[in-house]
């Protein structure tokens, strides 16, 4: 029962309370714990096939007088759920990858971005899990950038300082597109080969991931907590609990830009 697409006790529920998929129930444990989505939130959900985050973010939103928006994107055409969601949800089939910002920062309300990016983008598995976990990186890398754009890079490579940006790097569409004190999380797989090398301290705020055999997606996974660190009031790793046992996802949570 516990295989890849076996139906399970968070399947069951999902049908049971509405939801279009058990995803659903990971984001539900994460808004729990985080807090991320806030009555009158503007949020963007990356990769939002089949729709289930774009109901949990929806109901977090609060009453519709209280405003809000979700806006959801991904490579396939998504149809907003009929429960769960309201006229504030809307959604566009388009590959972020390709995305410049401004054009991704004009489906925010007012044009102002947006108070919290959820990515739950996920390559097409090949069962090659080294080739998967390469290309996950590469989306959550885009995914930060997204967020945060230009700052991101200054962080990378392993400066506590933040690095000088050329002129030609600090262009308009070089600016991030979620707010100041607005929240990132962030889907990333896992190599088979660090799988259980991951050591999370939690009580400090932050993970630190240590990988006994891969150095290399090891080195990934601790780039992403370099370059967010920084930027951000806390930075978390978490496992949620609806993840099956054979998946390699985990997720990276990123509270209270500072910019």
């Amino acid at each position: 029962m516990g295989g890849a697409g076996a139906p399970d006790f968070f399947y069951r529920e999902a049908q049971r309370l509405g939801y279009v998929a058990r995803s659903a129930f990971k984001l539900l444990q994460i808004q729990k714990q985080y807090k991320l989505i806030t009555p009158g939130s503007s949020v963007l959900d990356l990769g939002c096939a089949p729709g289930a985050w774009l109901q949990v973010a929806c109901q977090n939103l609060g009453s519709i007088k209280n405003g809000g928006s979700v806006v959801g994107i991904d490579v396939k055409k998504v149809k907003v759920p009929s429960l769960h969601c309201d006229a504030r949800v809307k959604t566009f089939c388009a590959d972020v990858m390709n995305l410049p910002k401004h054009q991704v920062k004009a489906l925010s309300p007012q044009h102002e971005g947006f108070s919290v990016i959820l990515s739950d983008m996920c390559p097409p598995v090949s069962g090659i899990t080294t080739k998967d976990a390469a290309l996950s990186v590469e989306l959550g890398m885009q995914a930060v950038d997204l967020a945060v754009g230009g700052a991101a890079s200054a962080y990378a490579g392993g400066d506590t300082e933040p690095n000088e940006l050329s002129d030609s790097a600090c262009g308009a569409d070089d600016n991030g597109i979620l707010q100041a004190g607005g929240h990132l999380l962030v889907k990333l797989l896992e190599s088979e080969d660090i799988q259980g090398g991951i050591n999370f301290y939690v009580d400090n705020h932050y993970c630190v991931l240590q990988c006994v055999s891969d150095l290399h997606f090891g080195s990934c996974f601790v780039e992403f907590s370099r370059i967010c660190k920084p930027l951000f009031r806390k930075v978390s790793w978490l496992r949620p609990k609806a993840t099956r046992s054979s998946s390699r996802e985990i997720y990276l949570i990123c509270q209270g830009l500072k910019l």
